[in-house]
């Protein structure tokens, strides 16, 4: 027999967050059978709240074991990460830029991210862009529309490619918890060029 544990969101979790994690006990053919799981963890960065369903709380940023038993079968530890919570998202300078053509790159368009239990660090945070009028303009962003946060900073810059000038570019800066809903505070910048 075996037990089999699926951990929400790929096992990250952020700080003060509460997670519950699936387990199931395997015969030896690989199939569900029936047994009733007991959730513990194996260190102090995660609390056990039900160790009956395994509903925990991150109460420290690193990284925590969790196993499950049915008798005396007990899982393979499985390691959750437990992140720095995010707070919001803000601006890290202008929120406008103007390019005059023949230049076609904008300033850097940055953010500071701010998080509890630390400074966020390998954070992804996603920049996407809506040119205006919608025409046969052509930008890019760089070095990419996905940057990872180094000590809770990240930034993009807007490139124009071709000779179609836009009036402007509005640029979003968003992040995502280890759960997936949006973090507070979206950014938005604007780029406008003239010839």
């Amino acid at each position: 027999m075996a037990i089999a544990i699926v951990l929400p969101d790929s096992g990250r979790v952020e700080l003060a967050d509460t997670f519950r994690p699936r387990g199931r006990a395997l015969n030896g053919l690989g199939d569900s059978v029936q047994a009733d799981l007991v959730w513990s963890s194996l260190d102090s960065t995660l609390e056990i709240l039900d160790s009956s369903t395994g509903v925990a709380r991150a109460t420290f940023v690193g990284t925590a074991r969790l196993q499950a038993r049915a008798g005396n079968l007990f899982s393979n530890p499985q390691t959750v990460t437990i992140r720095e919570h995010l707070d919001s998202l803000r601006a890290l300078g202008a929120k406008r830029d103007t390019v005059s053509a023949p230049d076609s790159l904008s300033d850097s368009l940055s953010v500071q991210a701010y998080a509890t239990g630390g400074v966020p660090q390998g954070r992804r945070v996603v920049y996407a862009f809506t040119i205006f009028p919608d025409s046969n303009a052509v930008v890019t962003l760089v070095p990419n529309d996905t940057v990872f946060t180094s000590a809770g900073l990240a930034a993009t810059r807007v490139r124009l490619m071709g000779t179609t000038i836009p009036d402007s570019v509005v640029v979003t800066a968003a992040m995502r918890h280890a759960n997936g809903t949006l973090v507070p505070d979206t950014v938005v910048f604007v780029v406008e060029f003239r010839q």
